[in-house]
């Protein structure tokens, strides 16, 4: 068995993987409790928890070393974005390194855009959108890019335009590239629009992956209020109403996780072979995040339904957060486009 054979079906994670997630952890631990999030929901985006992450690197190990990044894989990409799901910090990593990465294949990449001292904002919706259309860093994002009719262009804004109020809480904004101060093209044609793609695919799986972090929190705050809440003196935790949902929820999170670093070594390794897998991601959490988000807020009754709850933040943020690419059911008509042409291919 030779060793991408190998790689498929083995998904476990190095101890240099443990390592880097243990160390986002910590950070996110230490930098972004639930009142740093809760302070930043006006905005959408905290500066200071920013420019920490910048300064441990987050943004620069998205890059190849040819331009001074650290070279970082895409499976090293979904540790940190589960952390930051699991965080829900406020901070548009997820799109500044989707959007960089995407300029450095265009070979549009700047030094202030590497190191996360301006940031990039990326449109992460299905590549058939032109015209206006909300961006998920809009408000906050320095540089906009997007797909313009066949063009992928860069559009800078003199005056960031307006925050719009989300259930996600992202910095989100209505972008018009007519209304651009400035409008480059970086790509036009068949490769811009395949590069562009890729993109979007990443967008994607990192975004499920984030919502692979944000369920296990949610997990976590109603099993341990689970195990301290009592009804007929034992702890609810032994009913079946509860602990076979959360029993559930600890399926999500290892399934989802599991299909991310699949879909992670593919889309880095052979792009080709199986490209319904980062799509997936997206699809399944963007599922299941919301249901399991309600069954925790649920589990802790009134409690959870009251706006200084922990859990009500998983919730509003696991039910917005996937409609920042737009419809998820048009990724799912994507994916069933890909799977669907792959049959008919191989039936013939």
């Amino acid at each position: 068995m030779d060793r991408y054979e190998l790689r498929r079906l083995d998904y476990s994670l190095s101890e240099d993987h443990q390592a880097l997630q243990a160390a986002y952890q910590d950070f996110f631990k230490t930098h972004c409790s639930i009142e740093t999030v809760r302070a930043a929901e006006a905005s959408g985006f905290d500066k200071s928890l920013w420019e920490r992450l910048c300064a441990m690197g987050a943004t620069t190990m998205a890059l190849s070393e040819d331009i001074g990044g650290d070279g970082a894989t895409l499976v090293d990409l979904t540790l940190v974005a589960e952390e930051i799901g699991r965080s829900l910090a406020p901070v548009p990593w997820i799109d500044h390194v989707c959007a960089a990465r995407l300029l450095e294949r265009l070979g549009a990449l700047e030094p202030d855009i590497l190191n996360g001292t301006r940031i990039a904002g990326l449109d992460p919706q299905h590549d058939s959108v032109s015209g206006v259309r909300l961006v998920p860093s809009g408000s906050i994002a320095d540089h906009v890019v997007l797909r313009d009719g066949d063009d992928i262009v860069r559009l800078t804004f003199a005056t960031r335009p307006a925050k719009v109020d989300n259930i996600g809480r992202l910095p989100m904004a209505w972008v018009d590239p007519a209304a651009a101060d400035e409008r480059t093209v970086l790509a036009s044609g068949a490769d811009a629009l395949t590069a562009y793609r890729r993109a979007l695919d990443e967008w994607r799986l990192l975004s499920g992956a984030a919502l692979v972090g944000l369920v296990e929190e949610t997990m976590t705050i109603a099993a341990e209020f689970a195990k301290t809440r009592y009804t007929l003196g034992v702890p609810i935790s032994t009913l079946q109403a509860i602990s076979h949902p959360l029993a559930n929820i600890a399926i999500t999170v290892q399934g989802g996780r599991n299909l991310a670093h699949r879909a992670a070594w593919f889309l880095d390794n052979e792009p080709d072979e199986r490209p319904e897998l980062a799509p997936s991601v997206f699809v399944f959490m963007a599922e299941e995040a919301s249901k399991a988000a309600t069954m925790a807020v649920h589990i802790q009754g009134g409690l959870g339904v009251s706006a200084e709850a922990a859990a009500s933040a998983y919730l509003v943020r696991a039910r917005g957060w996937p409609l920042a690419g737009g419809d998820p059911g048009i990724t799912a008509k994507y994916i069933a486009e890909i799977v669907a042409a792959r049959e008919s291919g191989e039936r013939k």
